[in-house]
């Protein structure tokens, strides 16, 4: 019986539970906003991570190199898009 509870699954919606209330603690107490988003984007970023490692099986095929690969490309797009969006509309850099 002990193989059929899904501890891997249970363990992982606990810890984005967690990573949820985190994120919702930034509203609750104000922090400032340099501070907020830093909690935020470490949240969410572990969030990903934990949702495609636990709940996607990311790394359980004979493949796991290559979706790693595709996941840290995605990765670095998604940070450099949002470093390119902050220099151009926030930072004033043309």
């Amino acid at each position: 019986m002990k193989e059929l509870f899904p501890k891997k699954q249970v363990v992982g919606f606990l810890f984005s539970l967690i990573l949820t209330a985190v994120a919702l603690l930034v509203y609750f107490l104000e922090m400032p906003f340099g501070v907020g988003m830093i909690v935020l984007l470490l949240t969410a970023f572990t969030q990903a991570g934990l949702q495609l490692v636990v709940f996607m099986h990311a790394g359980e095929t004979k493949d796991k190199g290559a979706i790693y690969a595709s996941i840290y490309y995605g990765m670095i797009i998604a940070i450099l898009s949002i470093l390119g969006t902050l220099l151009v509309m926030i930072w004033g850099y043309v």
